[in-house]
């Protein structure tokens, strides 16, 4: 067993002060539970194609007919038992933090929980400082040598700070953040503790990125230092950045898949298979997907940032649209196989992007992570019912993190909702996605529904191992524009379970029959796909079966488009792509919602 030790870490002043040059940022104002300012706290530190239209395409110049046309595609509170009326998610019990071991694997050879303060309930809510001047994330693509010399720098100094294997500051220890909130290594009461497949996702990795943002910045005295956005949604950007790719720099990391490197297109839903197409038919089926994710499947807002999530309940309610695609496909992409100095590859869990302990190891990851933050102000500024959530169960859930003076903070999600109060912003690009509304029809007039059977005779299906078809019913048909601004059509498949220690992805159309080529989603029919990445577990942990409550697709969109508002009943096929043998799936319904 590694060594344990207790030391005194105070608010007010830090005893690390060896290590940090991070006082020019301003300190953020400390309202104590108890009312106590300058108070001290006992950190517990155990060890366990045509060049011109693809650069109008490039800059947002050209609507999605032309590019077609030119191209061809803390815890107190958290041991009380739950009430009805206000169950937010209390930060962990760092006390419960325990070790992870990779599924069907090893045991992690170190442990995720980070250093412990002896008083949870003692420690204060974080207050966001004024900043004089906005950070301002750029674009990877577009930065200059003097910034990646910088970024550089920066993250060398967190890397050094891995001397103190203890050290909050410490780039490992950073990782080990993702590790311990996405791995089940937090308990909740007698739940595992899970951040990702819920609406805590998008808050809970804004305020991850928002301390190690000022972590950097106070390793080269520099509190205007802002991360760089993987712009993937961009055709400029759906590369893996350079700045990532030069061996022996601190922002490189070996373990990560070969085919990202030498200016590889990335697939925005990739799971495993290499799509054989050109670069430019490759650009437009990112884009499409980006189309259904930001506009079609989130209308509302618990569609956009996923399923509810409190305080007693179940872990992996439901994800989200972003969280679904793109997020999953870029860690799936980018991830690797370990090979040997003879070429020979051996099967690995996907590190280091490819796993949810080891994901922060890899540098891109916080790049990956600013674009999906960003997506959050790309949808709000869309407009419609496209707004953060309201229900105070989300608003008060809390966070438990270190700031750039070694201090521990509780955070809430009210206090993120706003990128700009939190002291930064994105540099603008444009996002050509808006108008990639799949263009084309496959399935002339509607499927013959006599030769598709009903849902009730589907469903449950035990495993999801071939293409399936089948029929449902809709709640209502012809529905007046007043009846769908209230309510969304969507479609929602039960209680998923599969085995989490294998990548997941399956494909979903409307209006389709097996015959369907799932490999062209640039149809009409197209409504969205499933996917998830595997997790880790706890030791001697033997089931691997995990329970998603729903997954949800709105189609209000996608029927207007195939023609079939006016129809009863409508077919829908389900196509597997990754792991379906070990899918199940209880039942499939169309159901209105008010989704917030």
């Amino acid at each position: 067993m590694a060594s344990s030790s207790t030391l005194p870490l105070c608010t007010s002043k830090t005893l690390f002060s060896s290590f940090t040059n991070s006082s020019f940022f301003a300190k953020p104002s400390q309202h104590f539970l108890h009312g106590k300012r300058n108070q001290c706290f006992k950190v517990s530190c155990t060890g366990e194609h045509d060049g011109n239209q693809l650069d109008a395409i490039k800059e947002g110049a050209v609507d999605r007919r032309n590019v077609l046309l030119g191209l061809g595609g803390l815890y107190g509170a958290a041991n009380l038992a739950p009430l009805a009326s206000a169950a937010p998610v209390p930060p962990p019990d760092q006390k419960s933090c325990g070790t992870a071991t990779i599924t069907d694997g090893p045991a992690v050879p170190y442990s995720c929980c980070p250093p412990k303060p002896d008083d949870m309930d003692s420690v204060p809510y974080y207050k966001i400082p004024r900043m004089s001047k906005l950070r301002k994330r750029p674009p990877a693509q577009d930065v200059s040598e003097e910034y990646i010399a910088k970024y550089q720098l920066a993250t060398s100094k967190m890397r050094e700070l891995d001397k103190d294997p203890f050290d909050p500051l410490g780039f490992k220890q950073q990782a080990n953040i993702h590790c311990a909130y996405c791995n089940d290594a937090y308990t909740m009461g007698d739940q595992k503790l899970q951040v990702h497949e819920s609406w805590l996702f998008f808050p809970f990795h804004r305020w991850y990125l928002y301390f190690y943002e000022r972590i950097l910045g106070s390793l080269i005295d520099d509190p205007t230092f802002a991360l760089p956005y993987w712009n993937w949604d961009h055709p400029s950007g759906m590369r893996l950045p350079p700045m990532f790719d030069v061996e022996g720099s601190s922002l490189y990391d070996a373990r990560r898949n070969p085919h990202v490197r030498n200016g590889t297109i990335i697939d925005l839903g990739f799971f495993g298979d290499e799509v054989k197409t050109n670069e430019i038919q490759m650009i437009t089926n990112n884009l499409l997907l980006m189309y259904r994710q930001m506009i079609t499947n989130a209308p509302c807002p618990l569609l956009f940032f996923g399923e509810p999530y409190r305080f007693g309940s179940k872990p992996n309610p439901g994800q989200g649209t972003i969280e679904n695609i793109p997020h999953t496909p870029v860690h799936i992409w980018t991830g690797t196989v370990r090979c040997t100095d003879l070429g020979n590859c051996v099967p690995s869990y996907g590190e280091d992007m490819g796993n949810f302990y080891s994901a922060g190891l890899d540098p891109v990851f916080y790049s990956h992570h600013a674009n999906v933050d960003r997506m959050w102000n790309e949808w709000k500024a869309l407009g419609g019912k496209r707004r953060d959530l309201t229900d105070n169960d989300w608003l008060n859930s809390e966070f438990f993190f270190y700031d750039e003076n070694r201090d521990p903070w509780r955070v809430k999600v009210r206090d993120c909702l706003d990128s700009k109060k939190m002291g930064y912003d994105y540099e603008p690009k444009a996002t050509p996605w808006r108008n990639f509304k799949p263009g084309k029809k496959t399935t002339p007039g509607k499927v013959n529904l006599r030769s598709v059977k009903p849902a009730s005779k589907v469903f449950p299906l035990s495993n999801l191992d071939r293409a399936i078809c089948f029929s449902i019913e809709r709640p209502a048909t012809s529905r007046s524009q007043q009846e769908k601004d209230e309510f969304e059509e969507v479609l929602t498949f039960k209680n998923l379970k599969y085995d989490d220690s294998k990548y997941i992805k399956f494909d979903v159309f409307v209006n389709a029959d097996k015959t369907v080529n799932a490999d062209d989603i640039d149809k009409k029919e197209y409504a969205g796909s499933y996917t998830s990445l595997p997790h880790v577990h706890g030791p001697n942990s033997g089931n691997h079966a995990v329970e998603v409550q729903e997954f949800k697709l709105a189609i209000t969109e996608l029927l207007e488009d195939c023609g079939l508002e006016d129809e009863d009943i409508i077919a829908v096929t389900v196509v597997p792509k990754t792991g379906g043998e070990v899918v199940s799936i209880n039942s499939v319904l169309i159901e209105l919602k008010d989704c917030y």
